[in-house]
This record gives structure tokens, sequence and C-alpha cells, in this order.
């Protein structure tokens, strides 16, 4: 009998109801949409440096390719790679860490599911910084966690008031995430507020994912991770990798430091999801760590520029006021002033004005009042992204 024509509902699994997004994804199609369209669009929604991967990057990896690089790999990462990040990781934390006890992903954000898949049962309570990276929130709430969001404000130049950190703690509290430099603000948690965080947690056996994807973008000042802290070592898991670093968002390559217990089991889901990583992208992400460094150096003064740029050029723009972040490559700025809703004004000026921005509620619901433009855009599109929100504002305000 044939079954043409009939009609067979989708029955998801509930979970599925509980898994959030990545706006900028959406926001980019909708900005592709409307080119297609013949509509001029200035993007400054998507998070990824616009430079291109360092040539001797590329050229491993084309050397990596034809060398044979194109198979299976162990499902925790190569273990040369896995011994230059534990080297790497050792020499800017300032401690010592082997390479049992890294794990090498397809990029950043399975190090943030596989934690949760790991160690959130379900009601278990996890705090993590609002505004924020919108996966965090998504993934708690996926693995069955409570997603227990603590207020960055403006006035701390949103970095984490520790005082209420404490206050969210409870007997259910499993993880807390920090994220330093941070999406969306820009903020940098100082050394006396990790220090403090730490203090915070005390003897407790809460665990820290701690999000340092953006610390070599950091424009003032050393970073300082909690993995140095004494007593955090065994609490800690650190996320980093190779896209914002080295211009790699599409090779897919991150990595998380662990100890060595909790990496076996994030192994094992590494073999249950991805098999492995690329085998040729971790032979680039091993020239990226031996190979020079100025190319990082050279994108995080150039995003260090634009953002004093832009934030300048938004505060001379009616309604809208802004600070200087710290680190990253997004500038956060407060519209309280022209009266509108996040979301409504981000669809606005992408439609009545070219210009791709994200609602500061694509980050959580603190996030209201509040766009986040990224400058990873040249200095001569970031001044016509101001010049077009200045028109539509004496137009619309």
């Amino acid at each position: 009998m044939s079954t043409a024509g009939l009609q067979h509902q989708l029955v998801l699994a509930h979970r599925m109801k509980r898994l959030g997004t990545e706006t900028a994804f959406e926001v980019l199609s909708r900005a592709k949409a409307l080119e297609r369209q013949g509509k001029n669009i200035v993007h400054l929604e998507i998070g990824e440096p616009d430079f291109d991967t360092p040539p001797n990057i590329v050229d491993a990896a084309v050397a990596a390719l034809r060398s044979g690089w194109t198979h299976y790999g162990p499902s925790a990462g190569q273990p040369e790679l896995r011994q230059i990040i534990a080297s790497y990781v050792s020499r800017t934390r300032g401690i010592q860490v082997s390479p049992e006890e890294v794990v090498v992903v397809p990029g950043g954000k399975p190090i943030i599911f596989f934690t949760m898949l790991a160690l959130i049962e379900e009601g278990d309570e996890v705090i993590y910084p609002n505004p924020g990276f919108p996966i965090y929130e998504s993934m708690i709430e996926y693995a069955g966690g409570k997603a227990v969001p603590v207020l960055l404000r403006e006035e701390r130049d949103f970095a984490m008031d520790v005082d209420d950190l404490a206050a969210l703690v409870t007997s259910r509290t499993k993880l807390i995430i920090l994220n330093s430099p941070q999406n969306p603000t820009g903020s940098v948690l100082s050394r006396r507020d990790i220090e403090r965080t730490a203090e915070v947690i005390g003897n407790r056996n809460i665990m820290v994912l701690s999000d340092e994807i953006y610390s070599r973008l950091q424009f003032e000042g050393e970073p300082f991770s909690i993995l140095s802290l004494p007593g955090m070592r065994e609490r800690t898991i650190l996320l980093d990798g190779f896209s914002k670093t080295y211009a790699m968002t599409g090779w897919r390559i991150g990595y998380g430091i662990m100890r060595s217990d909790l990496a076996a089991h994030m192994t094992r889901l590494m073999t249950n999801s991805n098999s492995c990583t690329a085998s040729f992208t971790q032979m680039a992400a091993v020239e990226a760590l031996r190979g020079d460094q100025s190319p990082v150096e050279q994108m995080r003064s150039e995003f260090e520029k634009r953002s004093r740029m832009f934030v300048d050029g938004l505060n001379k723009i009616p309604g809208f006021s802004c600070r200087m972040p710290k680190g990253a490559f997004y500038v956060f700025a407060n519209i309280a002033g022209t009266g509108w809703k996040s979301k409504p004004l981000a669809d606005a000026l992408l439609d009545q004005a070219g210009v791709a921005a994200l609602s500061g509620t694509s980050f959580g619901e603190f996030g209201e009042g509040y766009l986040r433009f990224s400058v990873a855009n040249s200095i001569e599109m970031l001044h016509e992204a101001l010049e077009r929100i200045e028109r539509w504002t004496r137009v619309n305000l």
C-alpha cells in the first residue's frame, strides 16, 4: 500500500522544547535574504573575526591533508596537540597541566554541552551570567537543570557582582559559569573578583565552567583564570579554543582542560557524538600555538581601535549610550533613550537602515534595553553603520 500523501504527526521528545538557539545565525540568515533582494547590509551581528586565518596555519592544514591526516584520530585529540595545549595552558595559567587533562573538540560549544550532560542532574542549579552567551541557558535547560541568572549591571561595566553571585548559591548549586572577557558585553572579571568567587564557593562541591575563549583579546592587563587558584584546580573546567584567537571559526576546533577522571567521561561523550575532531585541523592548531603569534596581537589591537571608534560614535547619536568594552569584539549599547524595546529596534535597524545588530534579549532577559554590535568589520563599514543609525534616528526618534 502506498503511503504517498499520508500525513504523520512529528512527535518530538519533550526535551526539544527546552532547547534554545543562537539568534546571531537567525539574524545573519535574515540579512542575507535582504541582500539577495538587492538591499545593502552592514553586518554587525555575527561574532567572528573578519580577518583571514593566518597563512602559516592554512599552509599547515594543506600540508597535513597532503600528508594523510584525513583519517580518524583519538576521541580526546591527537597526542601532539594535547601535549602542546597542556604546555600552553601550563605557561599561561601558571599551573601544571598534563595531556590527560586535555580534551580536543570541534569548536567551543561541545565543552559547554558535555559539561551539562556529564554533571547536571534534573533540578540541579547552574548559575550563569545574564546577559550572556545564549547557549549556556539553552544547554542547562536541555540537560534538565535549573538556569539561575546572575545579573550583569552596566554601572559595574557589566562585570559580575560577586555579592549577587553569593546570594544565588544554594544547596542545589552544582555549577557556576564564568566568562571573561565576556560575550556580549566585553566585560572583564578582575583577579579580585575571581578570588572572591572562589571564596564564595569555599569547600562546597561546586564545579566552575570558566569560558576563556576571548582570553587573548583582552585590551588591558593580563587575563586571570580561576583554574590558577589553590583549591580550584580539580573543580574547574576551562574552555578555550582557536576560533576567536586565530580567526578559525569555520575550522571548528576548541578544547577543554579538566581533571583527568572527568576528561575520560568527556572523551566518551566525544566518542558517542563526533568520534573525533578532524585530524588535519588539529595539525593546523599545532601550528597556531607553535607559530608566529603577531597576527593575534594585530587583531587584538585592531579590535580595540574599532571598539573605541564605534563607542565614541554611538555616544554621539541621540538615544544611544555605550561603555567601552575591555575585551572581545563587541559593544553593548544602552538604547533606553530611544524609547524602543530591543527586538523591535534591532529589526527596524536591519529592515530600514540596513544595519544588522542583535537585540540584547538574544542574550537573556536582562539584555532588554540594549543592542549588541560586533565590531568584526572594517573601520569604513563601522563608520557607514554609524551614519545609517544616525540618519534613522533623525527620522524615527
